[in-house]
Formats: structure tokens, C-alpha cells, sequence
């Protein structure tokens, strides 16, 4: 049943990279941001949650959405310059990696890093997206988001985004009554390659082109295709501990990756923990830990939510256990009424 630009009881199968066969009661396709504050007045005159969505691929539905769910697809790039900068507003609803693609064909380099991350630009800020070396919080400019009150539009300085790991303003105080609409992004006329990733540091020649033909190996060679395995790309952050932590855990296990994080902590390898614990073949129902990336969780095709919650949770569990180390999602999780604590859920 059509609703002008809604649709009623409709399937989100194909509209969660997981592949999980969810529904929601209301779904609007929005190319403006109209259609946005429309389909939030209508949610609120029938007494439902909201919800916002790119391609939800960082979203673990539990259950059916019992509200009005929003795929953002508002477009457009639009670029300016001056002599040292590329400057970029570019539409929420626009696919990253088609835009970073897009970029490097017009000779804006600096974004190949990021290239093959699945989603939307709208959600990319959401996370403070990160790969090979990179975060999005080194390019953005600032973040508009639309108050769905009154339909005006704030720009958020990317100093005011509270920019961490998988983090940022967005996940808390923007995230109730707001809706991003555009990001702002900043490239350096003057391209420098980062290769600080290790397999990245013996490409030769050196272009963007090169990196990002890498990158597609990297990725194709260690995580699978949501079109064609259903997963949400890492579905545990790397945790980060303190020197005191990774010290101790050194004596025990000194062959444990680490990597040195902000204010003096340490980053460990999540799914080397996973691994060290034998979970790499681990399986609920049809959900299993991905056979070449152990932080990945996939969809053998029929799993349901519970199978990947209750995987999700014995492998925290493991991990703590053996490490004092306790995973936290990097996947968001939603129940029938909205975001729930994701950490709270498989503890």
C-alpha cells in the first residue's frame, strides 16, 4: 500500500546489509530533505518511533521496526577550490565509495583509503569510518544536520563533532530529532600518500590509483561482499586498554599484536583474540564468525537475529574470559522501538 511517498508493512531485507528478513510498519524513500520532516510528522501524529537509515550497514535489527523507518537518499557533490584546497559538500544519500571513486576520476585525490567502504556519506561521520590508516575526521569540515522540530539546518565544525574511535557527537546529542543531510570534506591540492598500513608500505609506484587498486585486493581478499554474504564489515571495534593492561597481557600472550592509540592506551587486534580463543569456526544457528576475518559475523543465508546476538555474545564472553578483554559493538542494534545498548544486549 503506497502512502504518497511512504510504503506500509514493508520488507527491509534488502535494505540491511546483514540480509536479515526484517520488516518495518512504514518506509519512505527520501530524495529531499521534504520527504524527511514529512515522514517525522507523520510518525509523530501516529505515536511511533523514528528511525533514519543510509544502507544500514553498520545495523543489527533484533526484531520488526514497529515505526517509521527513513532511507536517507538525498544527492549531489558539489565542488570548489581554491589554490591549496579541494572543498566538497556532498549529499547524504550518496553511496562513500562511489563518491571516493567518483572523486579520484576527477583527479581529487586523498580519500582512496576509505574506498570500499560500504554505506552512505550521511552515516560515514556517524562512525568516524576508519581503514588502512585513515579516519574521515582527517578530511571532514563540518557536518549539517537538519532538526526535524523545525526543519533548519546547523553546520557542525568538525572540532565540535567530538571525532574518536568509531565515535562522535552524532551517536548522543544529534542523534534524537536530527538527521544529517550533508558533509563538508577538505582535500589537500598537494596529495601525499598514506601508507603507514603494512600492507600498503612496499606499493611501487605510487599513486591513488594504486592504493585504492590495494585496497580492493586487501578487502576482497579478507572480507566478503554483502551482496553476496550477509554481514555489516567488522562487527566488534578493536579494543583499546591501557599501558598497564597491554603490559600485563604481553607477559602471557607476548606474541599479541598492539598498536600505540591516544593518550598513552593501547589498540589490540580484535580478532586475534577471537582467533586465539578457537572461535574462528564458531556458529549459532545460520550466523558464523567469518573464516578469513575473524571480527566479522556473517549471514549463511537464513540466520536470524537471535543466532547472531546469542554469537555475538558467546564470543564476548570467550574473550573475556581468557583476555579480561571485553569486545564492544561496532554494529548498532535496534528493537522494535528504536537503538538499544548494544553492549548491554550481549553481556
Amino acid at each position: 500500500m503506497i502512502l504518497n511517498d511512504g510504503y506500509k508493512h514493508c520488507s527491509l531485507k534488502i535494505n540491511n546489509t546483514l540480509g536479515l528478513n526484517i520488516n518495518t510498519r512504514f518506509l519512505f524513500v527520501a530524495k529531499n530533505r521534504e520527504t524527511i520532516l514529512k515522514a517525522w510528522r507523520f510518525s509523530k501524529f501516529l505515536k511511533l518511533p523514528f528511525l533514519t537509515l543510509g544502507e544500514a550497514s553498520n545495523v543489527l535489527f533484533l526484531e520488526d521496526f514497529n515505526g517509521v523507518i527513513v532511507l536517507n537518499r538525498i544527492k549531489g557533490i558539489k565542488i570548489s577550490e581554491n589554490h591549496k584546497i579541494w572543498k566538497l559538500h556532498v549529499g547524504a544519500g550518496e553511496n562513500w565509495h562511489c563518491f571516493v571513486k567518483k572523486m579520484l576520476t576527477k583527479g581529487i585525490f586523498g580519500l582512496e583509503n576509505l574506498a570500499w567502504i560500504p554505506g552512505t556519506v550521511g552515516s560515514v561521520p556517524i562512525q568516524n569510518i576508519g581503514a588502512y590508516g585513515v579516519e574521515l575526521k582527517d578530511f571532514c569540515s563540518y557536518v549539517d544536520v537538519m532538526h526535524l522540530r523545525n526543519g533548519s539546518i546547523k553546520r557542525i565544525y568538525s572540532d565540535e563533532c567530538n571525532f574518536s574511535y568509531r565515535d562522535s557527537i552524532f551517536k548522543n546529542k544529534y542523534w534524537t530529532d536530527f538527521v544529517i543531510v550533508a558533509v563538508g570534506i577538505s582535500l589537500e591540492k598537494k596529495w601525499q600518500p598514506i601508507l603507514t598500513y603494512k600492507d600498503l608500505k612496499y606499493l611501487n609506484p605510487i599513486s591513488a590509483w594504486d592504493i585504492f587498486n590495494e585496497i580492493f585486493i586487501i578487502r576482497k581478499r579478507k572480507l566478503p561482499d554483502p551482496k553476496i554474504i550477509g554481514n555489516a564489515g567488522s562487527f566488534f571495534k578493536n579494543p583499546i586498554v591501557t599501558q598497564k593492561k597491554a603490559t600485563l597481557l604481553l607477559e602471557y600472550f607476548p606474541a599479541m599484536p598492539h598498536y600505540p592509540f591516544i593518550n598513552n592506551q593501547i589498540k589490540l587486534a580484535g580478532a586475534w583474540l577471537i582467533e586465539q580463543c578457537n572461535l574462528k569456526n564458531l556458529y549459532v544457528g545460520d550466523s558464523a564468525v567469518y573464516h578469513k576475518q575473524a571480527l566479522v559475523l556473517i549471514n549463511k543465508g537464513h540466520a536470524t537475529p537471535q543466532d547472531i546476538l546469542c554469537l555475538a555474545k558467546e564470543i564476548r564472553i570467550r574473550v573475556g574470559r581468557q583476555f579480561d578483554v571485553w569486545l564492544e559493538p561496532e554494529v548498532r542494534f535496534i528493537k522494535s522501538t528504536g537503538e538499544c545498548n548494544a553492549i548491554e544486549m550481549i553481556s
